[in-house]
């Protein structure tokens, strides 16, 4: 694709890598044929070829973002599938986040997309506020049909029927591992997920220490800023990914880590990326030494497979053996990290039967806060998926991301569990609490030092 920035222009280094991607772009078209929005839409601007059209000449043209450009990048669902597919590498990803960073500084939105933007952000990346968000959603939700903004009632539906107690396992501290020590490794405990399912933490805490990895909280890390971030409020995003960044290199600078531990595969996306969001910082350095080593679940678990032939989660209860697990493959861990198998070798390695949906590659409409913010098109894509999932006649979901487990949860009618928690169970730990007959939701979390 030929551009026309100037020279000034091509001073800022947002433009400079804009163009490098919008030039590799050949207009194949091949995108098209995996975008969920243009499946569900059938609008070529709603569609990644036609976002970059419109990108293009917003950026180029140095204007002002209108309603239309809008409009069509607040539809994409950044699932990344379109990158996945591109035969000639365009990294769409910088560039719809480069174009979401100038809409959010040179457009003004309509008050109550300002206000719900807002509200987002200064709730959902702070678990003991979005813990307190939850409970009054949860007692609204009985008069979500009476909003009269479907943004506002997805908000109210979203709430869980509980809510878990705090998990003190996410506390700052370390957990010894059991038998000799094969891995340091720092855990994001994230954001939300500490809120909303305080079981895929205490389960990757027992699954890690059971294989001899030390598994430390890191004082002062929190919220990835993924959040913000792709609602282009890059300075708060960056904010937040900043303290990560200091805290984890504290940890690497004292006892060292062989990697940082991701778990929600939506962060996965964001942390690998921070060398590439602080390029131009004087965080440069630490924030591609955190890039470097961040790793999502599912490779640590890989690793360490590899150091012991024997295999490191295989059953040790045969009665796990054949229980059918239908794997839905989050966008930000098939396309966002390029991971496709090693959470299905996994699982089959433990003992599971393991099957996947038709479309696989589809995003399930969650994509953060997409199915608070496009309610309409995110329903679309989750009865599709979810219809796709129960056509398997699994006897449970497995997920690698929390929002993708909220999103499919709400309807599915089948439990809907993190892999780790199944890969935990099968090498001796407890039976997931979404699987349980008899768990309690109101019962304490176990501290596991």
């Amino acid at each position: 694709m030929q551009t026309t920035f100037t020279p000034e222009q091509m001073k800022n280094p947002a433009i400079k890598r804009s163009n490098e991607i919008l030039r590799a772009c050949v207009h194949c078209g091949f995108c098209t044929a995996t975008c969920p929005t243009y499946q569900v839409l059938g609008d070529e601007l709603d569609s990644p070829r036609g976002r970059i059209y419109l990108i293009k000449d917003m950026l180029e043209n140095d204007r002002d973002p209108d309603a239309k450009t809008v409009k069509h990048i607040d539809r994409c669902l950044s699932c990344l599938a379109c990158m996945t597919t591109c035969p000639s590498g365009v990294h769409y990803m910088h560039l719809v986040d480069h174009a979401r960073d100038y809409i959010e500084q040179r457009y003004k939105r309509p008050f109550s997309d300002r206000a719900l933007r807002w509200i987002l952000a200064r709730i959902l990346p702070y678990p003991t506020r979005f813990r307190l968000a939850l409970l009054g959603a949860k007692i609204g939700r009985p008069f979500a049909r009476l909003m009269p903004d479907a943004r506002l009632r997805a908000m109210l539906e979203m709430a869980p029927k509980t809510i878990p107690p705090v998990s003190r396992n996410d506390d700052p501290q370390s957990f010894a591992a059991q038998g000799a020590r094969k891995k340091r490794v720092a855990l994001m405990t994230g954001c939300a997920q500490k809120a909303l399912n305080t079981d895929i933490n205490d389960a990757t805490i027992r699954l890690l220490t059971r294989l001899g990895c030390e598994v430390v909280v890191a004082e002062g890390a929190g919220c990835c800023g993924a959040l913000t971030h792709h609602m282009g409020k890059t300075n708060e995003s960056h904010a937040t990914a900043a303290k990560n960044i200091k805290a984890w290199c504290a940890e690497i600078d004292g006892q060292g880590l062989d990697a940082i531990v991701i778990n929600t595969s939506g962060c996965g996306t964001t942390v690998k990326d921070y060398g590439h969001m602080f390029r131009n910082d004087p965080l440069a350095a630490d924030a591609a030494r955190v890039s470097a080593i961040a790793r999502d679940v599912s490779e640590v678990l890989i690793d360490l497979n590899t150091d012991d032939a024997a295999g490191t989660v295989a059953p040790t209860e045969p009665a796990h053996q054949g229980m059918v697990v239908a794997y839905h493959a989050a966008c930000s861990l098939q396309h966002g990290q390029q991971i496709k198998t090693f959470p299905k070798d996994l699982l089959k390695q433990a003992g599971f039967t393991v099957v996947e949906p038709v479309d696989s590659h589809l995003c399930c409409g969650s994509a953060g806060t997409y199915n608070l913010m496009q309610p309409e098109i995110s329903k679309q894509l989750k009865d599709r998926k979810i219809k796709t999932l129960q056509a398997k006649n699994p006897d449970v979901i497995a997920a690698g991301n929390i929002g993708c487990m909220m999103q499919i949860g709400s309807a599915a009618g089948i439990p809907v569990v993190h892999t780790v928690e199944l890969l935990d169970w099968a090498s001796g730990g407890p039976k997931p609490p979404a699987l349980a007959r008899e768990y309690d939701p109101k019962g304490e979390i176990p501290k596991l030092r």
